[in-house]
Formats: C-alpha cells, sequence, structure tokens
C-alpha cells in the first residue's frame, strides 16, 4: 500500500474511533457526571485526524509546487 492510501485509509478509521467515543461520551453523560478519560477520549483521535486531514488538503498544492519546480529545472 502506498504512502498517501495509508493515511487516507488511517483517517477513515480514526473518524469511526472519533465518532465511537463521542457517542460513548453522551451515553455516559446522560447517564451521569462522566469520568475524565471517557470526557477526554475523544481528542486523540480527532488530533490525528487533524493530522492526517492537514496531510490530504496540501497533498494537491504540493504536486503542483513540485511540477512547478521541475519546469523551471
Amino acid at each position: 500500500m502506498h504512502w498517501n492510501s495509508w493515511i487516507r485509509q488511517a483517517h477513515r478509521w480514526l473518524s469511526i474511533v472519533f465518532t465511537l467515543t463521542v457517542i460513548a461520551n453522551f451515553a455516559t453523560m446522560a447517564i451521569g457526571e462522566p469520568p475524565a478519560y471517557v470526557v477526554y477520549a475523544p481528542l486523540p483521535p480527532l488530533f490525528l485526524m487533524l493530522l492526517s486531514g492537514l496531510y490530504m488538503f496540501a497533498q494537491p498544492y504540493a504536486g503542483k509546487w513540485r511540477r512547478r519546480d521541475d519546469v523551471r529545472a
């Protein structure tokens, strides 16, 4: 598997994990005061999704910059 497709696949799985942790967070809030580890559980996947999302966002622009540098050389 190529590096780009690995990042894209990891981003998809992280979104599933993030969604499940948010659902668990709301479910425990409905029962009562949730413990801190449940409240903060969505943050690690969200941070990793931020990094992978920024990488995927910058990919097309990096390709344009590389092509432009190849033409100049």
